[in-house]
């Protein structure tokens, strides 16, 4: 990695199962251990979401991840966001990490949008006072009313979570930003402020990676966009 890089994925294979993996037999687990050791053999229900994985991203770039339904798009996220580690390879992240990888994710659906501000904004890496410093802007950009913020989350559209969920992430102090998708949530006049506070975060010098179906809005957004099919990069 040079001296600006800030995530780095050397030779990355990641794979998953279709079927149940929580209750393994130890010879079952033994098995598994040495089937590592072979890139091309999968047990049965198994198969490689990521291929062989190479790339460097430097501080302050804002790349793009594009690719069919499938591709690997959001395992990349989850590993630098060390939500999964992978099978082969190795994975480098020099930085705090803010993900916004799915609608609400790290919300608790029995706490409020207010409550959820601070179990989240902890998640991320930000400190109380930090939060409480912050909680108005967040509740400001998310733009969604008072009312509601005393409201339970599982009462919420999937927009609003993904507006709240947006906002918590780029208020905190992260050098890496993580966004799946939040470009196709909301009407046109919030992804306008959205792509606009990317290009802010960019002028900070923070990390950001995005992944969307939108190719037209990442390449007005990002330095350079990644085509993945299939598990492998295709260009970048």
């Amino acid at each position: 990695m040079s001296s600006d890089g800030i995530i780095s994925f050397d030779n990355v294979w990641k794979k998953y199962s279709t079927r149940d993996i929580f209750h393994k037999s130890l010879r079952e687990e033994i098995s598994d251990m040495f089937r590592r050791e072979a890139k091309e053999r999968l047990a049965e229900g198994e198969f490689w979401a990521l291929k062989g994985i190479n790339l460097s991203i430097v501080r302050g770039e804002c790349v793009g991840i594009f690719g069919p339904n499938g591709a690997g798009k959001t395992t990349i996220l989850k590993l630098i966001a060390s939500v999964t580690y992978p099978n082969q390879g190795e994975v480098t992240v020099l930085g705090r990490v803010a993900p916004l990888i799915s609608v609400g994710a790290g919300f608790h659906p029995d706490l409020t949008g207010r409550e959820n501000i601070y179990t989240n904004g902890t998640i991320i890496g930000m400190s109380i006072g930090e939060i409480k410093e912050k909680a108005d802007s967040i509740i400001d950009f998310s733009e969604i009313e008072q009312k509601f913020m005393d409201m339970p989350v599982k009462k919420y559209s999937n927009g609003m979570n993904a507006r709240l969920g947006f906002s918590i992430a780029i208020h905190s102090s992260a050098d890496i930003i993580l966004i799946d998708e939040i470009l196709a949530v909301g009407d046109e006049s919030f992804q306008a402020k959205c792509m606009s506070k990317i290009k802010e975060l960019k002028s900070d010098n923070k990390t950001v990676v995005i992944v969307s179906h939108s190719k037209k809005k990442m390449e007005e957004l990002t330095d350079r966009i990644i085509y993945i099919k299939s598990g492998e990069i295709i260009n970048s």
